[in-house]
């Protein structure tokens, strides 16, 4: 069956944050179902001869027979704490939206790319995909943008799936799509995705004891509003971070698992038995290059605090933007061997069966250490380390560096490039966990990526802010269709 491309078009919309980002939409028609005047007085446009051969043979091919464009539509996401290995997010840097506007990058895709994939056959995924990879011609997608290239593969997909009448899922997963997701839900937020004292970026439940997806949802959503009952009576702050999660400021990583305990608990259910905890470090975000030191500034106001020391980090202070401390003196630090004890000591005290990004992207010697001692028993998730990329997964894999790899379409660029890594993890016996970013859209399209690959894990935030809950429910209606085929969950590391 051929499904042609008649139109590419790109404009720029805004995120979760309030920053542009680029939306990607791709009309498509099967054969003999197009619309006449696209062809007006018989002629083939020049832009269908590719390679000396025409796309079709004459317009009559393509006049329609229902009349019906079928349409695939894409948003990008965008991330606060990004991986310096990362495919580039191409970028204004003008004064339009404070230098993050994203024009460069719809120009691109309205023009060059528009002109390079009208007339192609949009069910050939992998081929679109390596023209949008060779067409930009750079290792890390430099010149086009990243979010230029991944708007229009995901957004042919999307078309794709549209044409031929079934559900992305479908399309992407074929009859073995069937694994419901275990949600890592992000409760509570630090690091870069909060303007609080909690150095570590996310702390997440996991509902792994529910008899379905609708199951471990209510779970997950009954145990965020205790926690958030629980802080309110405590008169912490119940505002929520990037992700949903409440950021309120907190002494340190177990301060935060007690309250999430407590929340469990008071919510009916079984810490390690119903629901384990998950986190993510974001390490990369607190070493320091030079001295070789992970840097924990919250955890240094408080030790400040309790020593009483001057006005420097008076309440002032704290409510501004930089409320954490600054100097090296006031923060905690800890050096690899640390952190690896560190982790150790909070895997025995409370039930983590993942962490994710544990150390520096770079600390290749850190990440064997830490897989050796927590291995066995933890997933240790990559992030920054692999970043969607089949080259640094191949590293990993072969140097025994973590188990499991974070995927997200935007650090690569292609759809074609992520479903390749997390073929690659899958048959090596790593985990893949699919991932929203803190900046996000309506677009649902990873909450079908995850059920269509069996990876049995989403990322995709607390069950508040229209942007996360969006995947939720575009789950809820996966396993809905499902019916009896669904099942729930993936064996993970306990």
């Amino acid at each position: 069956m051929i499904v042609r491309i008649i139109d590419v078009h790109a404009r720029e919309i805004l995120d979760s944050r309030g920053n542009p980002t680029i939306e990607t939409e791709v009309k498509v028609v099967r054969k003999r179902e197009t619309i006449a005047p696209a062809f007006a007085g018989g002629a083939v446009p020049d832009s269908y001869l590719r390679g000396g051969e025409r796309a079709c043979e004459s317009y009559k091919d393509y006049l329609p027979v229902s009349g019906r464009v079928f349409i695939g539509r894409a948003a990008v996401p965008s991330g606060a704490s990004t991986g310096e290995y990362e495919a580039v997010e191409l970028r204004d840097n003008d004064k339009r939206y404070l230098g993050k506007g994203v024009q460069k990058a719809v120009e691109h895709v309205n023009t060059e790319l528009r002109e390079i994939l009208i007339g192609r056959n949009v069910l050939e995924q992998e081929e679109i995909d390596r023209i949008l990879i060779e067409t930009d011609g750079t290792k890390n997608k430099s010149r086009l943008g990243a979010n230029a290239t991944l708007g229009v593969s995901l957004a042919c997909a999307r078309a794709a799936a549209a044409a031929l009448e079934i559900p992305l899922y479908r399309y992407l997963g074929g009859v073995s799509a069937k694994t419901m997701p275990v949600p890592m839900m992000n409760i509570l937020n630090g690091g870069k995705h909060a303007s609080n004292t909690v150095d570590f970026q996310e702390f997440m439940i996991m509902p792994i004891n529910a008899p379905s997806f609708t199951e471990a949802l209510r779970m997950g959503t009954e145990i965020y509003h205790y926690l958030k009952k629980i802080l309110e009576k405590e008169g912490k702050a119940t505002g929520v971070g990037d992700e949903g999660g409440f950021a309120p400021d907190l002494k340190d990583a177990e301060e935060v698992f007690s309250y999430l305990t407590r929340a469990i608990k008071e919510a009916g259910y079984e810490p390690g038995r119903d629901v384990v905890f998950a986190m993510d470090a974001a390490a990369s975000e607190l070493y320091n290059k030079d001295s070789g030191m992970y840097e924990f500034q919250g955890e240094g106001y408080y030790l400040q605090q309790t020593k009483s020391v001057t006005a420097e980090y008076s309440t002032q202070a704290r409510d501004a933007e930089v409320s954490k401390p600054d100097t090296v003196a006031s923060m905690k630090l800890r050096s690899t061997d640390e952190m690896i004890a560190y982790y150790k000591m909070l895997c025995e005290k409370y039930p983590i069966i993942s962490i994710e990004d544990g150390l520096d992207e770079n600390d290749w010697e850190g990440w064997k250490k830490i897989t050796k001692e927590l291995g066995s028993h933890v997933q240790l998730v990559g992030d920054d380390l692999f970043v969607t990329n089949v080259e640094r997964l191949k590293k990993g894999i072969q140097e025994g560096c973590g188990n499991s790899i974070l995927i997200k379409l935007n650090q690569i660029g292609t759809l074609s490039e992520t479903i390749a890594a997390i073929h690659m993890a899958q048959k090596a016996g790593y985990t893949a966990v699919v991932s929203h970013r803190s900046g996000e859209t309506e677009d649902s399209l990873i909450a079908d990526l995850a059920v269509a690959l069996n990876c049995g894990q989403i990322k995709t935030g607390a069950p508040c802010r229209s942007e996360r809950v969006a995947k939720y429910n575009q789950i809820l209606r996966m396993e809905e269709e499902l019916g009896k085929v669904a099942v729930y969950g993936l064996s993970v590391k306990r």
